[in-house]
């Protein structure tokens, strides 16, 4: 695969020809010579995969050195990557990369061997045995080993500090059931695999560099739905060749964020707070402005004090969980008793419940109430009482006598039986 590399400290020459800088910069390619493959011509983005058929091949033909990548993969992929290390040997051996699975250390090794003629394959190897461990699955991670093919492993981890604004700006990252993640896959042609601390992204490279834009801006807590439509505005836009040597500034939307200075209420509460003005002003009462003070408040009596004046401090560790037990239990007796009148109430009818409302309300319903109170009761409820304490007298007094009575028959009955004998 044709590759142009530029070695640290040098920089593309510009294709016009212009050397150094009007504003008085240091120009580092003053003494630069023009390559080759400065020609505004080439296509520095075309693939050319290798091909020995073609003529690709090494000088002296094989590589010099053996190189070789490891990665180490969690513990849950290990079921899955001892099942599916079969496809990924048999798919390397083509390429004649070797690769071992290490269960003992949890890793994965891949190494050329003297066969092996293309000298970027090892690379792709390497990426392979990546997507493995961030848990993509066998079949596309091997589509990496293709030159159409590049991908891009995202650390959002360290993004944000917080872990449920990481784990919220992770879940708005993939959407309600995974819609922003596929309208972002299809804008741009990558596949997308958010797994933990990192995003995964198969695809060309513009492709995989508008979603590394996407997920970071997601992470600094930017909607990733702003730019999914910027993408749906610049793909209609590569349609037209009209638009193609123009920008699209003009086109494409500019998102701000507004600081305001008043939260806004939602509008359930300022409802509410109109129907409260409109009851005249019945609902929740301001809280007055408190008057400053210079003065801090008073000290709060501490844990250590609480128990000194109550006296718990000077007990021992066993009366002391004695005393918060029997606490306890008094409580859950009285929280018990609530709940059984509570479930005693139930049974009740509603007109009962009624009807002893306004019989409490009502003094006159109730007579030892109106007794109670010193006002005089009507005359036949007087006359009623004192009818009742008669019919009781007589009625003692009727069972006495016949008692007597039967008792001196029966006392004649046994001296006419002995007399008989």
């Amino acid at each position: 695969m044709a590759s142009n590399i530029i070695e640290h400290g040098q920089a593309a020459a510009p294709v016009d020809g212009t050397v150094g800088d009007r504003h008085g910069k240091k120009n580092h390619n003053k003494y630069r010579r023009d390559k080759p493959w400065d020609n505004a011509d080439i296509d520095h983005w075309e693939n050319n995969p290798w091909d020995e058929s073609t003529g690709d091949t090494l000088p002296g033909g094989r590589l010099l050195e053996e190189s070789s990548f490891a990665t180490l993969f969690p513990k849950y992929r290990e079921k899955y990557l001892r099942e599916v290390w079969p496809l990924v040997t048999r798919t390397l051996d083509k390429y004649k990369i070797a690769c071992e699975l290490n269960l003992v250390e949890g890793s994965m090794t891949v190494r050329t061997t003297r066969k092996t003629s293309d000298p970027y394959i090892i690379l792709k190897a390497r990426d392979l045995i990546k997507l493995l461990a961030r848990s993509i699955p066998a079949p596309q991670a091997l589509k990496i080993l293709n030159d159409e093919y590049n991908c891009d492993i995202i650390k959002i981890g360290g993004l944000v500090r917080n872990k449920e604004r990481f784990v919220k700006r992770r879940q708005r990252l993939i959407g309600p059931d995974g819609a922003t993640l596929k309208a972002l896959e299809l804008l741009t042609q990558c596949y997308i695999l958010v797994q933990g601390n990192t995003v995964s992204v198969m695809g060309t490279h513009k492709g995989i560099k508008k979603v590394r834009t996407v997920v970071i801006e997601c992470m600094n807590n930017i909607h990733p739905v702003y730019n999914i439509k910027r993408l749906m505005i610049m793909k209609e836009l590569e349609k037209d060749p009209k638009l193609q040597n123009e920008s699209w500034e003009r086109f494409l939307p500019t998102f701000q964020k507004k600081n305001l200075s008043k939260r806004r209420k939602p509008r359930q509460v300022v409802e509410e707070a109109q129907k409260a003005a409109k009851n005249g002003g019945e609902g929740k009462v301001r809280s007055k402005k408190k008057s400053y003070t210079p003065f801090p408040p008073a000290q709060q009596p501490s844990k250590i004090d609480l128990q000194l004046d109550s006296g718990e401090y000077f007990l021992s560790e066993r009366e002391r969980k004695a005393r918060q037990l029997s606490e306890k239990k008094m409580a859950s007796k009285e929280k018990s008793e609530e709940k059984r009148r509570a479930r005693e109430m139930e049974f009740v009818h509603p007109s009962m419940l009624e009807d002893s409302q306004d019989r409490d309300d009502d003094p006159e319903a109730n007579p030892k109430d109106a007794v109670s109170s010193g006002d005089d009761g009507p005359p036949d409820d007087l006359e009623r009482l004192t009818s009742k304490f008669a019919k009781k007298k007589r009625k003692s007094s009727g069972v006495g006598g016949g008692d007597e009575e039967s008792k001196k028959s029966s006392k004649k009955k046994k001296k006419k039986r002995k007399s008989k004998d």
